[in-house]
């Protein structure tokens, strides 16, 4: 496929979002309050606001993914765009906001359009009669940011200046964090900032007519970043410049600022043109390998944003090194941006959709062999710190979700050799949550069931915890974690079954009959018409209604008799549906939280309190399917609130959480891949029938 027909592809796939809604008081809220991401398969990305400065701590044109203990460490934080007119009149395109509300905004008054095509950030300003197109984009599996400027229409060349501001610094580092001592400015071909004790020197690179540069170094202070301010974090910092690049802008031509921690080589290796032509490549290979139904349209878009998450870990080079050394390459997903690292449970909640409903079999092979090898105690890792080499394993649902991720990989490829080099891991799994390992997590002898808990940890996944405070702990008997152990034990049994060892099969068979009938009796609410949130726990048992209960159903082997489906699922709908997925406690609740705002301990507490989740409208809708077979129109209806979100807040993808209330706002992470694979998976109902 040659260049025009990659433009062809990547470009059908088009969202155009209004950035400055007629008739709108606050213009400058609308901008501020949706975000564009752009990633580089390494954990590395660029972000900010479609109004051209950054809001969060985490914001920034370069946020690379450098080696361990480093992490994930913004590099070039801010660029200052002005266009100078014939005349000399200078037109700001970029915005800041400093302490005491003095917020500018000029390029938001000249801004034609924002819009995503294949999934790339695009502005278009308007100054004077000239059309200037911005875009942005990272080539793959570099810490690389692209600037490009084109001028579409215009009478007269213009001069871009580019002042670029930086901090250095990792990206969970407080603003207010010192600057670095002795920056240095570089002067040639390629320029290079560098400090003492700096994580790695920026390269910056100007293509372009009458490049130069004039040094004027200088701090940005008192910027205000209101995000930080609204959940509750120190808000102010400053940023220091070097000077100022210029270059010519000509009718019909494109002019670029390549930013950069790789070395000289790997920059200079692609003009700006060729890096631009091969990322249109890859993104027009990734639709071309998607099912027929998602290479247009909403699925599409998703299939695009779904490659946002899955990555080849940058950091953790011991791990990469054995996986070469297999002939493997070590695979993993980021939970979430901007703050999340990779996660084992919004891995393996999330590889269907991201991997399996995009035709990226062979990443999702990487990904359940890379996870493989980190089982320790019987247990998957819950979480990889930013910087960190060691997984950490206080989870009792991410190993559960593992044999879930297997059996839908095998389903959709019938990969017998990959389940035959898990298989080990999986029956060592089974064998160590039966005999008992950490955290309290173990089956319980007399009625087969699976509890979890220890002092001080939140190992299920509605799992807020602030300054030692679990918020709910829900230790004992938790209902999804016995629906999930009952779905492993099943599908271990088929494993062992099809693996010619059907003595063991049998066993494992047997211990799911016990769950299925212990589960029956022990989770049954009478009173309510639907299942307790868990059993046997401190306090007794919990008659929260929570959503934890839909999976009791959804799962390919549900646990839950289905006589009392349609009560569970009508509760369900009652109490916890919107329009954007299940709320995590339903109203009413003591505990009921109806929004999910101000500091983080206030926010904490309604994260799994009323505070609604998107990824849930996956198994609800599953769970839905079974009771309700055909009802196409009306699953797709569920679909619609979640569709119409992606142009409201990290564009082209879908948020973490939302309000539990109407209007519903969305919050948390502006991407979060959990939420991206649901909506995607059911959307393109890639989901073969259990």
């Amino acid at each position: 496929m040659n260049t025009a027909e990659n433009t062809a592809v990547t470009a059908s796939v088009l969202r155009r979002v209004e950035a400055r809604p007629h008739g709108t008081d606050d213009e400058a809220g609308v901008a501020l309050g949706r975000e564009w991401l752009v990633t580089n398969g390494i954990g590395g990305y660029a972000s900010a606001s479609i109004a051209g400065l950054g809001t969060r701590k985490y914001h920034g044109l370069l946020v690379a993914a450098l080696p361990n203990p480093l992490g994930r460490t913004v590099m070039l934080n801010h660029l200052v765009e002005t266009v100078v007119l014939g005349d000399g009149t200078r037109v700001q395109l970029s915005g800041e906001e400093r302490t005491g509300s003095r917020l500018s905004l000029p390029g938001v008054r000249r801004l034609k359009e924002f819009r995503l095509e294949a999934g790339l950030p695009v502005w278009t300003f308007e100054v004077d009669g000239h059309v200037i197109e911005k875009s942005v984009l990272m080539p793959h599996r570099q810490n690389t940011t692209l600037l490009l400027y084109r001028m579409i229409e215009g009478r007269s060349h213009l001069r871009l200046e580019l002042r670029p501001a930086l901090h250095f610094r990792h990206h969970e580092e407080e603003l207010r964090s010192e600057l670095q001592l002795n920056y240095r400015y570089s002067l040639g071909e390629v320029h290079e900032i560098t400090c003492d004790n700096g994580p790695a020197a920026l390269r910056l690179r100007a293509h372009g007519p009458d490049v130069g540069f004039q040094q004027q170094a200088e701090e940005l202070t008192e910027l205000h970043y209101r995000i930080e301010a609204e959940r509750g974090y120190r808000h102010e910092g400053r940023l220091w410049s070097p000077g100022v690049l210029t270059m010519s802008l000509l009718p019909g031509d494109t002019v670029a600022l390549v930013a950069s921690t790789e070395s000289i080589d790997i920059m200079n290796a692609m003009s700006p043109e060729e890096a631009v032509a091969a990322e249109l490549e890859r993104r027009a290979r990734l639709l071309r390998r998607a099912p027929r139904e998602a290479r247009t349209g909403v699925a599409a878009e998703l299939v695009l944003a779904a490659d946002q998450f899955v990555i080849t870990p940058n950091g953790r080079r011991r791990d990469t090194a054995r996986a070469w050394a297999e002939g493997d390459e070590i695979k993993s997903v980021i939970a979430g941006y901007h703050w999340f690292t990779d996660w084992g449970r919004d891995t393996m909640i999330s590889l269907e959709g991201l991997t399996l409903c995009t035709g990226r079999t062979q990443e999702a092979a990487s990904i359940l062999r890379t996870f493989g090898q980190y089982v320790h105690d019987g247990l998957l890792p819950n979480m990889f710190p930013d910087g960190s080499n060691e997984g950490l394993y206080h989870t009792a649902d991410a190993t559960l979700w593992f044999f879930h991720a297997l059996d839908r990989y095998h389903v959709a490829t019938g990969d017998d050799a990959l389940l035959a080099r898990l298989l080990p891991t999986m029956v060592n799994i089974a064998e160590k949550h039966i005999e008992g390992t950490r955290y309290g997590i173990g089956v319980d002898p007399e009625d087969g069931l699976l509890r979890q808990g220890a002092e001080g940890y939140q190992l299920t996944w509605m799992d807020a915890k602030c300054d030692g405070w679990v918020v709910t702990p829900r230790r004992g008997k938790a209902v999804e974690i016995n629906a999930l152990w009952f779905n492993a034990l099943r599908v271990l049994a088929g494993w062992l079954h099809r693996a010619g060892r059907s003595r063991e099969g049998e066993l494992y068979d047997r211990r799911a009959d016990h769950v299925r009938e212990s589960f029956n009796q022990r989770f049954w609410f009478a009173q309510g018409g639907y299942l307790y949130d868990v059993v046997d726990g401190p306090q007794g048992n919990s008659a929260e209604c929570r959503p934890n209960q839909v999976f009791a159903i959804s799962l390919p082997h549900p646990v839950l008799d289905r006589s009392r489906w349609a009560e569970v699922l009508q509760i369900v709908r009652q109490r916890l549906l919107t329009p954007v997925g299940l709320r995590s406690l339903a109203p009413g609740s003591a505990n009921y939280a109806p929004r999910y705002f101000g500091t983080l301990k206030e926010r904490d507490a309604a994260y799994h309190q009323g505070t609604v989740w998107g990824w849930l409208i996956g198994p609800w809708l599953d769970a839905w399917r079974k009771q309700h077979p055909g009802d196409d129109a009306g699953v797709r209806a569920w679909l619609d609130g979640l569709i119409a979100h992606i142009g409201d807040f990290g564009i082209g993808s879908v948020a973490e959480v939302f309000d539990a209330e109407a209007p519903y706002t969305p919050r948390g992470c502006i991407a979060q891949a959990w939420s991206v694979a649901e909506l995607l998976r059911q959307l393109v109902a890639c989901r073969p029938a259990p």
